[in-house]
């Protein structure tokens, strides 16, 4: 059920307050405020990908009407990881403000500071490692490594005065990482002895028994699928995906192969991550793509983007061969990556296509060629059981993840008066150790739309929809309203529809009637007369055709043009 919307009272000082803005009831758009004593903490800055009923959106952006109006209040942003649904909205904050200073890991700043020189803004950044503490204004933070699909992730712990927060970003506990930086479970227990008033964990996951599977298990998984395929291969997955990709090229490495990365961003992120350190390519695997035409297909990879369907990335090009790479038989393409909720049909389709074109498809449902980031409630029960949080505030997450995220709380022995299941918007006060809901914001989706920003609403999507599903009918009529008599049409002219034009011959006569009527009765108004035509059209149309397209009628006053 959709929440009520009430005002928080005004906050007391030496009292925290925690608004989560985005990730509540969603995978993406995370973002949490904190404030206490007139200063304001952001932590992560994400962006949402849109689904197929939000036609013509790039991506969704939280709303930043809450702080809009006290940006010079705000002392810092910590960025936990550096994927988008955490730092793809960093841009459109900064366009506000833009000496905001940024806080995270030098892999994240580097792919932050990346995404806004396109922008064309120079930051104020702020890097920190695992171990170390700073102080920004009345927040004292600590950083703690965390596991996770991209390396340099990083929980944040925020000191104040009111009590003890402990967020832990995206996280799972990989005991064999690749990187070897596992999850630091010891500052966890240091943590839990210094005392977590309010935790918020990553849900993603919680309502997945046992234990996430390692990464390295996908290695010897993709080097077996390269092996048995004949002609190229063709690896999709995120962008910022650094571990999944370093596998593909140690698994090409040793099938002989080379890679060479499509994508712009795929291509910008892998350069940033191999420049740091990040990402260790063997020698003479990569291969820049325009030197790839003289390359056998058995010995080439190709590493894209476009593993959820999105249609103007590189894997859809290629199903709608729009793409200088054309799978077809003997190749072989991989989606090594998950399904995120709301893209499941855009990604079947992206598989039918390819099967179509005759290449074998190798996916999460039949092969061991992707694993979580996320840790599962095995894992998160081992936090709730070192941490010992006084509250839990579950984020990042649909609302059965953060219902299961909850569950394993009060599991693990936290109560359920201190377990807050909340939405985008709830407004939570934290002092002397107690958590409770003060507010309900009301905050919309705010969809980016080329360079439009904020200015598409859910009635231009309503159009979009009508428009694409059910086609669209335009009627123009000239009346002389002194004399009240029909000069010319009603012309009718549809799109999106698959009927002969003359079936609207039917409607002309029905139309002719309820307008003379109207006429007769003393009408003159041409709205009045347009609403007529558009009612009059709507239940033939409905009737008749089973339809409910959009109707756009003109009537003219051309009396006085005689």
């Amino acid at each position: 059920m959709p929440v009520t919307a009430y005002t928080p009272p005004k906050l007391k000082k030496g009292t925290l307050r925690v608004t989560p803005i985005g990730g509540l009831g969603e995978v993406g758009r995370n973002m949490t405020t904190f404030e206490i004593d007139g200063k304001l903490l952001i932590v992560d800055c994400g962006v949402l990908f849109p689904e197929e009923h939000q036609p013509g959106v790039d991506v969704i952006l939280p709303d930043f009407g809450p702080i809009k109006d006290r940006l010079q209040d705000v002392v810092g942003v910590v960025l936990t990881h550096g994927h988008e649904d955490h730092i793809g909205a960093v841009p459109y904050l900064l366009r506000l403000r833009q000496d905001i200073p940024l806080i995270g890991s030098g892999l994240t700043l580097a792919l932050v500071e990346a995404k806004l020189k396109e922008h064309r803004i120079k930051p104020y950044t702020l890097t920190v490692k695992e171990g170390e503490t700073e102080k920004l204004g009345p927040f004292g933070l600590e950083f703690v490594a965390v596991n996770h699909s991209i390396p340099d992730a990083l929980a944040v712990f925020i000191r104040t005065v009111a009590g003890n927060v402990l967020v832990t970003g995206d996280f799972k506990m990989d005991q064999l990482p690749l990187d070897g930086r596992i999850t630091d479970l010891r500052a966890f227990a240091r943590l839990g002895e210094e005392g977590v008033d309010l935790f918020l964990p990553d849900s993603t996951n919680a309502e997945v028994p046992g234990f996430t599977s390692p990464e390295r298990e996908i290695g010897p998984v993709l080097a077996s699928v390269m092996a048995k395929t004949p002609g190229k291969v063709v690896v999709a997955s995120f962008s910022s995906h650094v571990h999944r990709v370093q596998q593909v090229l140690d698994a090409a490495h040793q099938n002989g192969r080379r890679v060479a990365l499509l994508g712009r961003s795929m291509v910008r992120n892998m350069t940033i991550a191999a420049e740091l350190g990040y990402l260790k390519v063997p020698d003479g695997v990569l291969i820049d793509f325009k030197k790839t035409a003289g390359v056998p297909d058995n010995k080439i990879v190709f590493m894209s983007t476009g593993s959820q369907g999105e249609p103007m990335a590189v894997l859809s090009r290629m199903v709608n061969r729009d793409h200088q790479v054309e799978p077809r038989e003997g190749d072989t393409v991989i989606l090594a990556s998950s399904l995120i909720p709301g893209n499941e049909n855009a990604v079947y389709r992206i598989i039918d296509g390819l099967t179509k074109l005759g290449a074998n498809v190798v996916h999460k449902g039949n092969a061991r060629v992707h694993v979580s980031g996320h840790a599962s409630a095995g894992e998160l029960l081992y936090c709730y059981n070192i941490l010992k949080p006084k509250n839990v505030l579950p984020v990042h997450g649909e609302h059965r993840h953060l219902f299961a995220n909850g569950k394993l709380a009060n599991q693990t022995g936290v109560p359920e008066k201190n377990t807050i299941l909340g939405e985008d918007g709830t407004v939570v006060d934290l002092r002397d150790g107690v958590a409770r809901v003060v507010g309900q914001l009301d905050l919309k989706f705010v969809y980016v739309d080329g360079k439009t920003v904020g200015e598409i609403t859910e009635d231009d999507l309503h159009d979009r929809r009508v428009l694409g599903e059910e086609g669209f009918i335009s009627i123009v009529v000239a009346v002389d309203l002194k004399n009240g008599k029909i000069l010319s049409g009603p012309q009718i002219s549809a799109r999106g529809f698959a009927e002969d034009a003359r079936v609207f011959d039917k409607v002309r006569p029905k139309l002719v009637q309820a307008l003379n009527d109207a006429l007769s009765n003393g009408t003159r108004d041409t709205h009045a007369l347009s609403q007529i035509v558009r009612r009059t059209t709507g239940r033939w149309v409905a009737t008749s055709l089973r339809r409910r397209p959009m109707i756009v009628p003109l009537v003219v006053d051309a009396g006085s043009a005689k």
